[in-house]
């Protein structure tokens, strides 16, 4: 048997066992079923070096299923116990990659990547790794190359399809990423909830990014539906109803959220949806909360810098500590969302012509993205161009989503009819 197959037989063994209890463990998760059968597994031999890996992997989509990160730190610990019974077993170090994009460690996990690449030239999952790390790390050509080769190797696989679904929305693809993304979705079994919830609030998102709120209202609540209380729906169902001007729904359902998931990031949405509630006390408490838990995550890898960004920005109107938080995230990452961060930043600073080069660099991957759209357009006219940012904020308004009305408004000062809302 090749070693990478080691761990996905296990879980597929793990994940049968969890499917004939889940009538009996009906309030389980996914995730929490395959780690009460991989304990048992550990509890029947306790040096089974495999299944302290399956442990550790369903530690892992528990982090996903929560966003709590505790479980980022218990899957390492149980992958060190592997480790010690079987040093530098395959499946062990391949997870410990998985784990590293877990916890945005992007680059080493790149790193760590290419070694079992060319310790394993052929495993599907170190490609998808390999596309993960590129991606975020802006490498685009790369990612797409890596992606590709998973194709190749295994025709139709899922991760591969979510994660070529995901190029495509970069490189301005919506109905094609849709479509992969819809393909997944039919074939994730249905005792993968989780699984299925989380395809189904990507669609939403994409749904959203052109202006189809109903749709993405109803892939919203699918998902919600499907996995219920989940934290990535809660906060696709609020930009719906933000998008809607409906303020106090949006604030139930990202406290529902924060909640649940008790993130930087998350306090930031809230903070924001409180604002436009009217809620300017609760609002102004929140946002300096937000702004105190991200300033002690922003030097980790996995934190809300981007939000951090754009609060100091638009909320704290401290344009210097936004432009050194941009310095430093920009320095670990060149995806188009940071080089979007970081031109948004050399704006405030009043340094157009550099922050135009970044927002281009950033659109030229092809993305279709409403604010993106919009910081091009009013950065552009800050560096002299009326008629490239005309052009840009028609590509935001025409977009409908988030980002689309202060386009319009933009517009209207400059004398040009607005695209009207579909």
């Amino acid at each position: 048997m090749r070693k990478g197959i080691a761990v996905f037989v296990l879980m597929m063994s793990v994940a049968s066992i969890a499917q004939t209890t889940a009538n009996t463990k009906a309030a389980l998760s996914p995730a929490e079923q395959s780690i009460a059968v991989a304990q048992k597994l550990i509890d029947k031999n306790a040096k089974n070096f495999e299944a302290y890996n399956a442990l550790a992997l369903a530690l892992s989509r528990r982090a996903r299923e929560t966003s709590d990160v505790k479980f980022y730190d218990q899957a390492e610990q149980a992958l060190q116990k592997s480790f010690a019974i079987k040093p530098d077993n395959f499946d062990g170090k391949r997870i410990h990659v998985w784990l590293l994009l877990g916890k945005h460690e992007f680059a080493a996990a790149l790193v760590e990547a290419t070694k079992l690449n060319k310790q394993m030239p052929d495993d599907v999952m170190v490609y998808g790794f390999l596309t993960d790390a590129n991606v975020e790390l802006g490498n685009y050509k790369d990612a797409e190359a890596a992606c590709q080769r998973m194709l190749d190797l295994r025709t139709g696989n899922l991760p591969a399809i979510t994660r070529a679904a995901y190029l495509r929305e970069l490189f301005g693809d919506v109905d094609g990423a849709m479509e992969l993304m819809n393909t997944a979705l039919q074939s994730t079994p249905p005792a993968q909830a989780e699984d299925a919830a989380w395809i189904l609030t990507q669609m939403a998102h994409l749904k959203l990014t052109v202006g189809d709120l109903a749709e993405s209202e109803r892939l919203s609540n699918q998902a919600l539906t499907t996995f219920p209380g989940y934290h990535y729906a809660l906060g696709n169902l609020a930009k719906v109803r933000i998008q809607q001007k409906r303020y106090p729904e949006a604030v139930t359902l990202l406290q529902q959220r924060y909640q649940a998931a008790p993130h930087a990031e998350n306090l930031f949405d809230l903070a924001r949806a409180l604002q436009l509630a009217g809620r300017s006390d609760e609002a102004k408490k929140a946002f300096a909360e937000f702004e105190q838990k991200s300033l002690n995550e922003s030097y980790r890898g996995d934190n809300s810098n981007h939000e951090l960004i754009s609060y100091y920005i638009e909320d704290a109107h401290q344009p210097a500590k936004a432009l050194a938080v941009a310095e430093r995230e920009f320095a670990r990452r060149q995806d188009v969302f940071t080089r979007d961060a970081y031109a948004w930043a050399l704006y405030s600073n009043g340094r157009y012509d550099e922050a135009r080069k970044q927002i281009e660099l950033a659109l030229a991957v092809g993305i279709r993205n409403a604010s993106m759209f919009t910081h091009a357009g009013q950065i552009c006219l800050k560096a002299g161009d009326k008629t490239a940012a005309k052009a840009y904020l028609r590509q935001a308004a025409e977009l409908n989503s988030i980002g689309s009305d202060v386009a319009r408004t933009t517009l209207a000062k400059l004398g040009t009819k607005p695209q009207m809302a579909r």
